[in-house]
């Protein structure tokens, strides 16, 4: 008989809130700064609120969940005696991976007989929110947390992950482009296509001039990385930094041109719309290789 488990995943996933309280996921909170204000645990804003705070000139900070925190999570559910599958944000992004792997230890050392799944998503917001979404489903199918975290790390190579941004301000402020760079690129109106490389590293694909052009190259990159999956799209998640009109039109080409079973629409979580900022879009999909 399969031991009970929880699936705990940390806030950067980015699926709808209400997709973790309808399938019982245990969410780790993560902080993130205002200028000097702390939110995330103890006090919130909407999304809409965060976001025009982003545009009226807050600086933002993000900080990974410490070990503790981590750790109250893994002991609470290992009390019950219940398996626990843990994912969380890219290895090649945040240290939250690596906490978790000795919060993991620790609690082993006190409950041995619970097995604690512990795995790098290497996906960024979204990308994680796709493995949750399937690990969600292996769960409902009767998969063990071992065996669902052996699915998942077999999926996780799959789950394409691009993106853009409308500020490049942003990406200046977190090292991914210099002043320079960002202010040429202002001037001239350039939009850059990123992605979530193998390693969960971000990286570079091009450069667009002009938001619209930005978002229809996006949608039409998807189909090459899409690969044999092409006709095998069970759920294509959009996120966005509260840009909801560009989210809808994007979603309106995504259902023309692939045809995919579901899309969800979601928010960029504050931890990485810290260093998307206002108007990031992103799009996570099914593809042959990253």
């Amino acid at each position: 008989m399969m031991r009970e488990y929880v699936i705990i995943a940390d806030s950067t996933n980015d699926m709808p809130p209400e997709f973790a309280m309808e399938n019982n996921v245990d969410i780790v909170k993560i902080i993130y700064q205002l200028d000097d204000e702390v939110y995330g645990i103890d006090k919130h804003l909407s999304m809409k609120e965060f976001y025009d705070e982003m545009r009226a000139g807050r600086m933002t900070k993000t900080a990974a969940p410490n070990i503790h925190q981590i750790k109250e999570h893994f002991e609470k559910w290992a009390k019950e005696g219940k398996d626990i599958l843990f994912m969380c944000l890219s290895s090649g992004i945040s240290s939250t991976v690596n906490n978790a792997f000795i919060a993991r230890d620790e609690v082993a050392e006190e409950y041995p007989d619970v097995d604690i799944c512990v795995m790098d998503s290497i996906c960024c917001a979204g990308g994680q929110g796709m493995l949750l979404y399937h690990a969600v489903n292996n769960k409902k199918n009767g998969m063990s947390a071992r065996e669902n975290m052996e699915s998942l790390e077999e999926i996780k190579h799959h789950i394409i992950q691009k993106f853009t941004v409308d500020d490049l301000t942003y990406l200046q402020r977190g090292g991914r482009i210099s002043k320079a760079a960002a202010a040429i690129g202002t001037v001239i109106n350039l939009k850059p296509l990123l992605h979530v490389d193998a390693e969960g590293k971000l990286g570079a694909e091009q450069k667009i001039r002009g938001r619209k052009k930005a978002l229809n190259q996006l949608i039409e990159n998807m189909g090459p990385a899409m690969g044999s999956y092409i006709d095998k799209q069970e759920m294509i998640l959009v996120c966005h930094g509260d840009c909801d009109e560009d989210a809808d039109y994007c979603i309106k080409l995504i259902e023309e041109k692939y045809k995919p079973k579901e899309i969800i629409k979601s928010y960029i979580s504050p931890t990485i719309g810290a260093h998307t900022g206002p108007g990031g879009l992103a799009i996570f999909f099914m593809g042959d290789n990253r």
